[in-house]
C-alpha cells in the first residue's frame, strides 16, 4: 500500500500571521485521532485549506516559507483567493449546502457565482491532491465542501483507491433535487470507491437520490457504473474514548470542577446544554421546554439550574446574528420572569470553553439536555456518556440527532414536543439511581467497543473490500491480451459472424426509444464490417422488424427482430416457427391498466409481443410497479403459451418458444464459422451466450453475472472494437 492522502476543507491547524512570522495552532478533534490511529505502511499526507486566504501572503516568499513550515507535519496547503473562497465557503457551503441538508430550505440561496466557486476551489484542491497521489495511494475525502473532488480525482487517476465521508446529514431526495446543480454534485461522489454516512438514513437517502437523479439503481448498497463499483455504507463516528473517560482524574479537571461546585448548591439538579449557536441545533426550542417545564412543575424552582453554553458560530452571518439576539432574548426572558433572589434558573455562556473546563461541565452536569432539530452525528452527547465514570447521569436526546440512532438509552424526544420534551426532563431529574446506571452502562460499553480509531478503521478496510469487488467485476474485462487474441483469431477467420445487439450495446438507451436512431459513426462502422465478403453481421435485436428495416438494413448482412421471431437474411421477413397472438386480447387490458396508473409509462406492440416500457418512470414507483404487474402477468398467463421477461427498462410478454438463443442457432447452421462474436447487453442476450460455441466470443456490455466470457464496459468500448477489428489485417 502506498501513503494515505487525507484531503478535508481545513488543515488540522490553524495557521496566522503576525508581524510577517507565521503561527500555526493545532486543532484538536475526532478525524485527527482517527487518522493518527492507522496502521500505514507508507507515509500521511493532509491536505486543506491552510485558514488565510492569498491576500494573506505580501509575496511569493511568504507562501513558500508558509509551504516549507506546513510540509515538516506533512501537511500541504491549498491556497484559494478571498473573492474564491468567500464564495465557496461562506456562499455555497454555508448558504446552499448547510440549510438544505438540514432542512432549512428557507435560508437557501442558489446564487450561480457560488457554484463556479465551488467548482474552482474543488478543481484548486484536485490540482494539490494530484500533485502528490500515486495509484496505490488511499485518498479519504471529508465533508460536503468537496462533493466534487472524488470524480476530479478519479479522471486522472482511475486506478487509485478513493473513499468519501460525510460528516453532516444527507437529505431526502425530495429535498435534494432543489440545487439546481445536484446531478453534478452526485456525479462527483459517484467518483469514489466508497462512500460513508453516519447513519442508514443518510445511505438510503443519497442511494434514493441517485436513483431519482441519475437513473442508477444499487443493489445492497452497490451501484455499478460501467466497469467502476461504488459501495455507500454507514459508519458511525465515533469518539477518543479513552481520552474522554480518563480526563476526569487529571488534577486539571479536578481543579475546573471545584471551581464550578463553589457557585453550585449541592442540592441543585444541574441540566447541560452545549452546542455551536447555529440555527440546526435547536437551542431557542430547548428554551421553550425548560421555560414550559418550570411553569408545569414549579416545585423544582429553586432546586434546578439549566446551564447553556452556546459557542459563537458564523456571527458574520445574518440568520446566525438573529438567532443570538433570539437566544440572549429568550435565556433573559425566562430568567426575568422564574428567577428569584439567589437563584438564577439559566446560566447563559455565549463563548467556547477548553478541554479541562469542558471535562468538568461534563462531570457536574446530571442531564446533558442537546435537542437537535438536525445533526449529522453530535459527539457532545457521546463525549458526556465517556466522562461518566460513575455510570451515573441522564442524556436527553433530540431524535433527529444521528446518534440518537445509536444511543437508545438516552430519552429520545422529537424537539419539536414542548411537551415531551418538558416531561423528559422531569423524567431525567426524577430516574432512579439503577435505571441510570443500567442506560450509562450500555452506552458506554458501545461507545468504548466502537470509538474513533475504529472508526477509521472499519472505512480503510471497506475500502480495500470494494476494490476487492471492482477485481471481480472487472475479472471478465476485455483486457489488452485478450483483446489481441480475439483480433488475432478474426484475423486468421476465413468466415466470421457477428450478433450484434442495438439498444445499449450499439447505442445508449434513451426514455424514447424512437428517438435512438443511428449516428454516422455507427453506420460506417457497421458498413464497413458487412461489406467484407467473409463477415456475416447480423443485428439481433428487441426491436420491431420496421424499425430495423428502416435503421440498419442497409448496413448488416441479416436482422432478427423482436428477440427471435422475425429472421431477414436475405430480402424477406421470416419466422422460425408458427405462432400466434391471440393472447394480446387478454394481456393489452392488464398493460393499458398499469400504463394508466404509472405515469411515464408505455406501451409497445409488436407482432407477437407486448411491451411495457417504464424508462421515464420514478425510479420508486418502479420497482413497486414493476413487482405488481409480474405478479399478475405471471398469474394471468399461467395457463397460455406465454412467458413474461424483464428487460433493460421493460417487462415483455412474449411466445414461450421466442428467444434469441434459438435465432443465434439457426444463423449459426447456416455456415461453417471460425469465428464467432455475440455481444449485448441484458438478460435478453443470454439466450445466445449460452448456445455459442466454447471458441466463440461472447461479451456482456456492463458488469454482473453473465454467461458471457468477456465484459465491456459501455457501447463506446463495444465501437472501439469494431473499429479495430475492422483495421485488422486480414
Amino acid at each position: 500500500m502506498g501513503k494515505l492522502i487525507i484531503v478535508s476543507n481545513r488543515l488540522p491547524v490553524t495557521v496566522s500571521k503576525k508581524k510577517s512570522k507565521f503561527s500555526m495552532q493545532p486543532s484538536v478533534g475526532g478525524l485527527v485521532t482517527g487518522v493518527s490511529s492507522l496502521d500505514m505502511s507508507g507515509e500521511q499526507v493532509w491536505i486543506g485549506w491552510p485558514g488565510i486566504t492569498l491576500s494573506g501572503y505580501s509575496t511569493k516568499s511568504d507562501s513558500q516559507e508558509l509551504k516549507d513550515k506546513l510540509s515538516e507535519y506533512n501537511y500541504r496547503p491549498v491556497f484559494l483567493k478571498r473573492n474564491d473562497f468567500e464564495n465557496y465557503y461562506q456562499g455555497f457551503c454555508n448558504e446552499v449546502i448547510w440549510p438544505l441538508f438540514h432542512y432549512f430550505v428557507q435560508y437557501a440561496n442558489y446564487e450561480k457565482s457560488y457554484w463556479d466557486s465551488y467548482k474552482r476551489v474543488n478543481e484548486a484542491f484536485s490540482q494539490a491532491v494530484l500533485e502528490v497521489a500515486k495509484d496505490d495511494d488511499v485518498i479519504w475525502i471529508h465533508d460536503y465542501h468537496l462533493m466534487l473532488l472524488p470524480e476530479l480525482i478519479r479522471k486522472k487517476l482511475p486506478k487509485v483507491k478513493i473513499g468519501f465521508f460525510l460528516h453532516i446529514p444527507f437529505p431526502s431526495s425530495e429535498i435534494f433535487r432543489l440545487i439546481p446543480w445536484c446531478a453534478e454534485i452526485l456525479e462527483g461522489l459517484l467518483g469514489a470507491d466508497l462512500i460513508g454516512f453516519h447513519t442508514f438514513d443518510y445511505a438510503r437517502h443519497f442511494l434514493e437520490s441517485v436513483r431519482r437523479v441519475l437513473g442508477y439503481e444499487h443493489t445492497l448498497g452497490q451501484i455499478t457504473l460501467g466497469n467502476h463499483a461504488v459501495k455507500v455504507d454507514t459508519f458511525p463516528m465515533g469518539i477518543d474514548y479513552s481520552k474522554f473517560s480518563q480526563a476526569p482524574d487529571t488534577k486539571e479537571v479536578q481543579l475546573s470542577i471545584s471551581k464550578l461546585g463553589e457557585n453550585i448548591k449541592e442540592d441543585y439538579k444541574v441540566i447541560l446544554s452545549i452546542d455551536r449557536l447555529d440555527y440546526t441545533k435547536g437551542v431557542p426550542e430547548r428554551l421553550e421546554a425548560f421555560d414550559y417545564f418550570l411553569d408545569k412543575n414549579p416545585s423544582y424552582k429553586g432546586k434546578v439550574i439549566f446551564i447553556v453554553v452556546a459557542v459563537p458560530s458564523r456571527t458574520e452571518v445574518e440568520h446566525y446574528r438573529l438567532l443570538k439576539e433570539q437566544v440572549d432574548n429568550l435565556a433573559g426572558r425566562i430568567n426575568g420572569k422564574h428567577g428569584t433572589i439567589g437563584w438564577t434558573p439559566i446560566w447563559y455562556m455565549y463563548r467556547s470553553f477548553g478541554f479541562d473546563d469542558l471535562i468538568a461541565l461534563y462531570s457536574i452536569a446530571d442531564v446533558l439536555f442537546l435537542t437537535p432539530l438536525r445533526d449529522g452525528m453530535n459527539l457532545v452527547a457521546k463525549e458526556y456518556v465517556a466522562t461518566r465514570k460513575n455510570e451515573d447521569g441522564v442524556l436527553i436526546l433530540g431524535e433527529m440527532a444521528g446518534t440518537a440512532k445509536e444511543l437508545g438509552e438516552a430519552l429520545i424526544i422529537n424537539p419539536n414536543d414542548l411537551q415531551g420534551t418538558a416531561k423528559a426532563l422531569k423524567d431525567a431529574i426524577t430516574m432512579p439511581i439503577q435505571e441510570q446506571k443500567r442506560r450509562m452502562i450500555s452506552m458506554r460499553g458501545r461507545l468504548e467497543r466502537y470509538d474513533v480509531k475504529r472508526w477509521a478503521h472499519d472505512f480503510m478496510d471497506r475500502i480495500g473490500h470494494i476494490k476487492e469487488v471492482q477485481k471481480q467485476l472487472t475479472s471478465k474485462g476485455l483486457s489488452q491480451s485478450r483483446r489481441n487474441k480475439l483480433l488475432q483469431s478474426y484475423s486468421r477467420s476465413k468466415k466470421a459472424l457477428f450478433l450484434l445487439d442495438y439498444d445499449g450495446t450499439l447505442m445508449p438507451f434513451n426514455e424514447r426509444p424512437e428517438k435512438v436512431k443511428p449516428d454516422k459513426e455507427l453506420k460506417d462502422l457497421l458498413g464497413s464490417i458487412s461489406r467484407n465478403s467473409k463477415n456475416n453481421l447480423v443485428i439481433i435485436s428487441g426491436r420491431d422488424r420496421k424499425t430495423l428495416d428502416r435503421w440498419v438494413s442497409n448496413v448488416s448482412n441479416g436482422l432478427v427482430a423482436e428477440h427471435g421471431v422475425w429472421i431477414k437474411e436475405k430480402k424477406s421477413w421470416e419466422t422460425l416457427e408458427m405462432l400466434s397472438d391471440e393472447w394480446k386480447e387478454e394481456i393489452r387490458p392488464i398493460l393499458e391498466v398499469f400504463v394508466d396508473r404509472t405515469p411515464g409509462s408505455f406501451i409497445e406492440e409488436k407482432d407477437f409481443s407486448l411491451v411495457w416500457h417504464f424508462r421515464k418512470v420514478d425510479p420508486a414507483l418502479s420497482i413497486v410497479r414493476v413487482g405488481e404487474l409480474k405478479d399478475v402477468l405471471l398469474h394471468i398467463t399461467a395457463n397460455l403459451n406465454v412467458g413474461v421477461l424483464e428487460g433493460n427498462k421493460v417487462i415483455e410478454v412474449k411466445d414461450t418458444g421466442i428467444n434469441k438463443g434459438k435465432a443465434a442457432m439457426h444463423l449459426m447452421s447456416r455456415e461453417k464459422w471460425d469465428f464467432i462474436i455475440s455481444i449485448g447487453d441484458d438478460w435478453t442476450d443470454e439466450d445466445v451466450y449460452e448456445v455459442l460455441p466454447e471458441w466463440g466470443y461472447s461479451i456482456k456490455v456492463g458488469f454482473g453475472p453473465t454467461k458471457a466470457r468477456f465484459n465491456l464496459p459501455s457501447f463506446r468500448e463495444v465501437r472501439k472494437l469494431l473499429k479495430d477489428i475492422i483495421e485488422t489485417k486480414t
